[in-house]
């Protein structure tokens, strides 16, 4: 017999997915402004690099999270529209919809995202 997935439990992991990617930028935005405020008020060269080294994964994260949620926001509306066809989500569409690549990326997103904002709340506690 097949494999097959709820379609129901998919798309709501991806809309708390996207919810939390979008929390996330929020904290970006937050990280954004207090480095402003730091660059301004410092001027030794090892604080500088921090910053352009935090910089720089700011921006990475946040080209990051704009693919991922477009690419789920894409992959919702699949399962929405496999949902009012009442078609099943068998193991070679959820293949094919490359559901196990996103998976992966974001997990691994989350990883680097969740390790760089402990490092940047380490960095500003100093």
């Amino acid at each position: 017999m097949a494999r097959t997935f709820s379609i129901m439990g998919l798309h709501l992991r991806y809309r708390l997915r996207i919810a939390e990617m979008n929390a996330d930028i929020t904290i970006l935005r937050i990280f954004e402004d207090y480095i402003k405020e730091l660059s301004s008020r410092q001027d030794k060269p090892e604080v500088k690099n921090k910053i352009d080294y935090f910089q720089k994964q700011f921006i990475s994260f946040r080209k990051e999270i704009d693919e991922l949620r477009d690419a789920m926001h894409i992959l919702k509306m699949k399962l929405g529209s496999y949902a009012r066809e009442k078609k099943p989500l068998d193991y070679q569409t959820y293949k094919a919809d490359n559901y196990p690549e996103l998976q992966k990326r974001y997990s691994d997103f989350r990883k680097s995202f969740e390790n760089v904002k402990k490092e940047f709340i380490d960095f500003v506690s100093k």
